[in-house]
């Protein structure tokens, strides 16, 4: 058994080693950073991934940004010549696409550690381990999680569709017809399949974490797994596809709550939203929409809109109009005068707020998902829905963030067309020529809410707050890192139970109500 003064000569050991392994446990904590890295050869589809799933990891809340690598090296060569650049033994041009990508790296460092980002997506070939092994040794440096994203293509008409369509556009062939574009890129390939080394699952890479995605999606090999957000991104790219379609988004027809300006509610269809009704079935017959599936909520308003058409349809509950709680079927004004201050907390942080009793944008966007999801896998597609479900829909499409999300214009009788191309979705707007009331509330120009408010129960989503990222942080004031430890090393517990050392002479005692008086985060870890 140690006595006290054994005990006391280790502190000065434990305490060193527990700064050691800072960034060791960074690395395995639930919410740090994320380091999401292509693997491929060029034209295999790695830069429309990558865009995607930023963009489906921002608007369900998570803070991404990808870094491509051809950015970087376009910024540092000016003039693109030929393919010979990207030869293994070009070793001038080796030197500097190695730099290039070691700027990438400081940026990705930037952005995740100071920015308030959570997720990086690492643009680029990387094609061999050596590079590999150097973004694995940056990101334990630095205590990122790292997964793997490798896109594997063997089908030569995919690869000359992603090189007509993506390729021919790019800076680096400014003005170059289709064939010269063509034959550049086939022998840029054949450079980079001298030293590609894919990922290995049963041999050299079987400890890391990633998936293959084979032949756009008809095939996927997942590895090791480690936490929820990776498990959202195999999710979100096992569900994506890249065959043509095109998604129609409209409101139900104008409704009696519309005209008389109250929220929510199941109220039926006016006689201009039938006439509405009868002008999208003509819409969808003029169109030549044959195989169009219909989707609608499962309030009244939706499905009488739906039944004109004369085609089978779907009802999703999930589709139903944002749950005002205590403010349902009532008119804004009726909501300033009950709930003066439920109407000024809207108004300053609209996507955040949740009505009392109800939902919030934030959380219409996490009902949403699935609905996302089978509108990525499915072919051409018509949702009937409603105004605050239409901008939460619209705003993932078009890649809108959380403070313009719940100011979109959705007009009522006014059809969208969405379709999805290379890097991003071409929009076409269809007016029906139906008449109806306005119900789009444009941004108010200033809060009149104090700070303060933040603080009611439940106004506000729990992840919510003016700081909105919070990070994980091993130890604080009150919880040195040897405390930490004193949880699992029986030795240290012993530690912390023995009558602490004098203080210091300059030292300041302080008494219970002091100590009470102490700022809760000097007390206890941050909130994460």
């Amino acid at each position: 058994m140690l006595n006290a003064n054994s005990l006391k000569s280790l502190v000065v050991f434990v305490y060193s080693w527990s700064f050691v392994q800072t960034a060791a446990w960074a690395s395995y904590m639930t919410n740090s950073p994320t380091m999401i890295v292509m693997v491929g050869l060029p034209a295999r589809g790695k830069t429309y991934m990558s865009k995607k799933l930023t963009r489906y990891l921002n608007w369900i809340g998570v803070p991404t940004k990808v870094f491509n690598l051809g950015v970087y090296r376009r910024d540092a060569v000016k003039s693109y010549k030929s393919y010979d650049f990207f030869r293994h033994d070009n070793k001038e041009a080796m030197k500097i696409r190695k730099q290039c990508a070691l700027v990438a790296l400081q940026d990705v460092k930037a952005y995740l550690n100071e920015e308030g980002g959570q997720i990086a997506v690492f643009d680029a070939t990387n094609t061999t381990r050596e590079r590999r092994e150097l973004i694995l040794n940056f990101s334990k440096d630095n205590a990122y999680k790292v997964f793997f994203v490798e896109s594997v293509c063997d089908d030569p008409d995919v690869i000359a569709e992603n090189i007509l369509d993506v390729k021919v556009s790019s800076p680096d062939y400014p003005e170059r017809n289709r064939e010269s574009v063509m034959e550049d890129f086939l022998k840029r390939i054949e450079c980079y399949k001298v030293t590609y080394q894919p990922l290995a699952p049963d041999e050299h890479d079987k400890q890391l974490s990633f998936i293959q995605v084979i032949n756009v999606g008809r095939r996927f090999l997942v590895n090791r797994v480690q936490d929820y957000i990776q498990s959202k991104i195999v999710y979100y790219l096992m569900n994506i596809h890249v065959h043509s379609h095109s998604i129609y988004l409209c409101r139900h027809g104008e409704s009696h709550h519309n005209v008389e300006g109250r929220i929510g509610g199941d109220s039926e269809l006016t006689e201009r939203g039938k006439q509405f009704a009868a002008a999208l079935k003509g819409f969808v017959e003029e169109h030549h929409l044959s195989d169009l599936k219909v989707w609608t909520s499962q309030l009244r308003r939706t499905i009488q809109t739906a039944e004109e058409l004369g085609v089978p349809y779907e009802q999703w509950k999930i589709l139903n109009e944002i749950d005002a709680g205590v403010c349902e079927e009532m008119t804004y004004t009726m909501i300033e005068e009950k709930y003066p201050e439920e109407y000024d907390m809207r108004d300053q942080d609209k996507y955040n707020y949740r009505y009392p009793g109800g939902e919030s944008y934030q959380d219409l966007v996490q009902r949403l998902e699935p609905v996302i999801m089978e509108l990525e896998r499915q072919g051409n597609v018509l949702v009937i829905c409603h105004q605050a479900v239409m901008r939460c829909l619209l705003a993932y499409f078009l890649d809108k963030g959380a403070d313009d999300l719940p100011y979109l214009k959705c007009p009522l009788h006014t059809v969208l067309k969405l379709t999805p191309v290379a890097y991003g979705c071409k929009v076409d707007m269809f007016d029906l020529k139906v008449e109806a009331v306005n119900t789009h509330r444009n941004r108010p120009l200033a809060s009149s809410l104090p700070v303060s408010a933040f603080t009611r129960r439940n106004s506000f989503t729990p992840l919510s707050s003016q700081d909105q990222i919070k990070r994980p942080r091993l130890y604080s004031v009150g919880n040195p890192p040897h405390a930490l430890l004193a949880r699992w090393n029986p030795v240290v517990r012993e530690l912390a139970s023995l009558r602490p050392l004098a203080a210091p002479r300059n030292s300041v005692h302080k008494s219970n109500e002091q100590r009470a008086a102490l700022p809760e985060s000097n007390m206890h870890w941050e909130q994460v």
